[in-house]
């Protein structure tokens, strides 16, 4: 009986410090740079393993040094019900779901904000409790930060080649020139190789890389070819304004 009062301790102090560690990291990231990430230290240890020489180009750049064109290229491509949501996009989720039932190319239904979740506080993989811990800080990240915040994480963290992480590094090894200079045909070519990045090549594209290229330049262009971060929050607070005052037109009668 002891011993079952002190695991049971134990494992309560252990829940404790994983959202106290954990919270204070999301918030933390809400203001400082993310300078590493469990995905480029399990490359290089797989670099290393393989006796091929470690590479990780890595430079964090603000939002504003990110060329517009890159971060509507990757809503476009990854997620474009991103300023909707919260987190989740459970129609994406949903059709993943059928799609892989079905027997068809599997696929995934991750949001940016999920992405950013994995790639800053996980370690990649498809089990169920990395998915849960993945959830979870989903939840905290689209809680503590903006929109905007996400994308500039999102934007510096993920995977953008071998060894390549990020948008300006990617940018200077795609196309020898900084992020702030990407035009629209090179913001679709990175964003086109994101589901492979270890296997895609974004310069010079393969046949279909230049496909899916097309296609997102195509959304882009529905999109009017401007990413608008706060269009949606005037739709939300419009919205919130009609219904108070058909509350209070109904009283009135």
């Amino acid at each position: 009986m002891l011993i079952i009062i002190k695991i049971a301790k134990w494992l309560l102090k252990l829940i404790i410090w994983f959202f106290g560690i954990s919270i204070l990291s999301v918030i933390l990231f809400k203001w400082v740079p993310v300078p590493l990430t469990p995905l480029m230290i399990i490359r290089c240890v797989e670099q290393k393993c393989d006796n091929k020489e470690m590479t990780l180009k890595h430079d964090w750049v603000s939002l504003d040094e990110i060329s517009p064109k890159l971060q509507l290229a990757v809503v476009c491509s990854e997620d474009q019900n991103y300023l909707k949501h919260f987190g989740f996009d459970w129609g994406a989720i949903e059709k993943a779901i059928k799609n892989n039932e079905q027997g068809k190319k599997v696929r995934g239904g991750s949001t940016i904000s999920q992405q950013t979740a994995k790639n800053v506080f996980l370690w990649p993989g498809r089990s169920y409790i990395r998915k849960a811990f993945e959830a979870y800080f989903t939840l905290l990240i689209e809680i503590c930060w903006s929109k905007e915040r996400i994308m500039e994480v999102y934007l510096n963290s993920i995977e953008m080649g071998n060894g390549v992480y990020g948008a300006e590094a990617a940018s200077k090894f795609w196309f020898k020139k900084s992020a702030n200079k990407l035009n629209k045909d090179e913001s679709a070519a990175i964003a086109a190789i994101l589901p492979n990045p270890l296997k895609y090549v974004a310069n010079p594209p393969s046949n279909y890389v230049s496909k899916r290229k097309t296609w997102i330049k195509q959304q882009m262009s529905y999109w009017g070819n401007q990413l608008d971060y706060d269009k949606y929050n005037d739709e939300d607070e419009n919205a919130v304004l009609e219904k108070n005052q058909n509350k209070k037109t109904k009283n009135k009668k």
